[in-house]
């Protein structure tokens, strides 16, 4: 039996020896890789300082400082808004770009759009687009990859501009005092879990019921309960109101009754749907090209995102139009990376890991992406652009995490982060050279919904 014991244990570590010998860490391996730390005075003080302190705090390079807060180029704005524990940047975004147009063209003073509206609104569609995927995909086998990501993503509270532009030429919008943020909308994330288990219920139930059901029946019973749990948390929006209007200096110009779609042709009025063009800086998908993302929509019977990919410099040309015509623009990027929050200062010099770990950090942008190392992650109102000899040095964007963050609720990044982390824009077509426009008349090459660059924003 001893002698058993030992030839098992003699053939264990044989075949252990020889996995490490193809590709695991053997002792002899261990030594030459742990010569990465040599335990000198600095590293000991490094390990010291690292033990209880930030590894940004640690980074942090002085010499980048103070920030510049010039601008050549500014879009008219007033006011700052706060979208506190939620994924609605993207919503905030593009009620932002819509109030900026309204408080120019009447010159009002700060006027805030409900975003609690529009999200009532966008929560329902996202509920019914679920359920409806589930009933189109129900001949699928439960393992295909489309089922799978149905029941993955079966609501959130993310988006992107398609989202904005569908849900307001449908339902349109209204005040904030008409309908104001509650604390589910502002913290979305007990509320989203309930949803999400509901609609998950559900779409099992779809997919087990026998042949013949009314599936579309069904259904409807389903969002009864939805829109339910959103009246319970959101508040019931409203089908009128009545509104008083006051200009800049705070005189009253008119109060009328209005509902929230004639509310939205009278203030604002734009085509969203046909009057604005997404672009991307996607360095990994061939440019000039245009794309659509399967499933990447808010509302069922609406529009899937669709872009067109183009270089850093043709997006840039664009913007600075915008915003010389003082227009504000649905803007997009990897709001993390290189980002002193306190100051909102985004600059690629803020923070040197290089010297402080002593290893090189060798990525561009196209091998981040490639590698998941970077996306788009936050929406935000681009207003600003400082030119020097027609070139941008810096760029600025309206934020929505109030007025307290950041400067003065806004973040300033340099051109050369703007080259590395912005990823998406949204632009009135007027502003789109006919060099480019010609582009979008292709036939969208269509990505399927798990693509991992095509996160909603939050």
């Amino acid at each position: 039996m001893k002698r058993t014991l030992l030839v098992v244990a003699a053939l264990a570590g044989a075949l252990a020896l020889n996995a490490q010998n193809k590709g695991g860490i053997s002792a002899d391996l261990l030594g030459e890789i742990s010569k990465g730390y040599e335990g000198t005075a600095a590293d000991k003080a490094l390990r010291n300082a690292l033990n209880t302190t930030p590894i940004n705090t640690l980074a942090l390079n002085a010499d980048n400082l103070p920030v510049d807060t010039r601008f050549s180029d500014m879009v008219t704005t007033k006011g700052r808004t706060n979208q506190l524990s939620s994924g609605r940047c993207w919503l905030f975004t593009g009620l932002n770009v819509l109030r900026a147009k309204m408080i120019e063209k009447f010159d009002m003073g700060p006027v805030v759009l409900s975003q609690n509206y529009v999200f009532f609104y966008d929560q329902l569609e996202k509920a019914n687009l679920f359920l409806q995927g589930i009933i189109d995909t129900k001949n699928l086998p439960d393992d295909d990859r489309k089922v799978d990501w149905l029941f993955s993503n079966p609501i959130g509270d993310g988006g992107q501009f398609t989202g904005v532009s569908n849900l307001i030429m449908k339902y349109g919008v209204v005040p904030a005092e008409v309908f104001p943020e509650s604390l589910n909308a502002n913290n979305t994330s007990q509320m989203r879990a309930q949803l999400a288990l509901k609609l998950r219920e559900d779409g099992l139930r779809l997919r087990q019921a026998p042949k013949g059901t009314d599936l579309q029946k069904m259904k409807v019973e389903q969002l009864k309960e939805i829109y339910r749990i959103l009246a319970l948390c959101l508040g019931v929006p409203p089908t009128e109101f009545t509104w008083t209007r006051t200009d800049a200096k705070g005189n009253v110009v008119s109060t009328e009754k209005y509902t929230p779609k004639s509310f939205y042709d009278k203030y604002i009025g734009t085509d969203l749907e046909h009057n604005y063009v997404m672009v991307m800086n996607d360095p990994c998908r061939e440019f000039y090209k245009v794309y659509e993302i399967e499933y990447d929509r808010h509302v069922y019977d609406g529009e899937n995102w669709v872009y067109l990919n183009l270089p850093i410099e043709d997006i840039k040309q664009m913007a600075i139009a915008s915003i010389k015509d003082n227009t504000a623009m649905y803007f997009s990027c990897d709001v993390g990376k290189f980002l002193l929050r306190d100051k909102g200062f985004a600059d690629l010099g803020n923070f040197d890991y290089e010297s402080l770990m002593g290893v090189t950090f060798g990525m561009n942008k196209k091998e981040r992406v490639y590698t998941h190392a970077s996306g788009s992650t936050h929406a935000m109102t681009l207003i600003a652009v400082d030119l020097k000899d027609g070139k941008p040095v810096k760029w600025m964007v309206e934020n929505s995490w109030g007025a307290n963050s950041g400067y003065q609720g806004n973040i300033i990044m340099t051109d050369d982060w703007f080259d590395e982390y912005m990823f998406r824009l949204v632009v009135d077509k007027k502003y789109v050279p006919a060099s480019l426009m010609k582009y979008l008349d292709q036939k969208p090459i269509l990505l399927p919904a798990w693509d991992p660059m095509f996160l909603p924003e939050e």
